[in-house]
């Protein structure tokens, strides 16, 4: 009867090792994937920050770039330009500046 019961007993250590591996399996699948993910998203953005862009600041602050350095930018702000410099970390959204649109908006301005 000992013998019974000891083949059950670890049958069910084995068990919970199975279910405590697919816990961490869904949590890294769940968690931390979708995180990585955004993280290299958000790096690939700033990194493609170019003079001229329209950024939003984590903080809510509008402006539009004028220099970039290193892990600095420069950016005019309002309507009498103020002027502020942020780190890109803070950059949250990016409004890339799109040269095609405005030609094509001032050709259609003309005619």
């Amino acid at each position: 009867m000992n013998l019974l019961l000891t083949t059950a007993s670890g049958f069910e250590n084995y068990y919970s090792f199975v279910l405590l591996g697919v816990m961490l399996l869904m949590m890294y699948f769940m968690v931390i994937r979708p995180q990585r993910t955004r993280e290299k998203q958000q790096a690939e953005m700033r990194a493609s920050i170019e003079v001229g862009d329209g950024i939003t600041t984590i903080g809510g602050i509008v402006g539009r770039v004028v220099s970039i350095k290193d892990d600095t930018l420069l950016i005019e702000t309002g309507p009498d330009r103020t002027k502020m410099r942020i780190m890109k970390m803070a950059v949250q959204e990016v409004e890339k500046l799109d040269l095609n649109a405005n030609a094509t908006k001032e050709k259609a301005e003309k005619k």
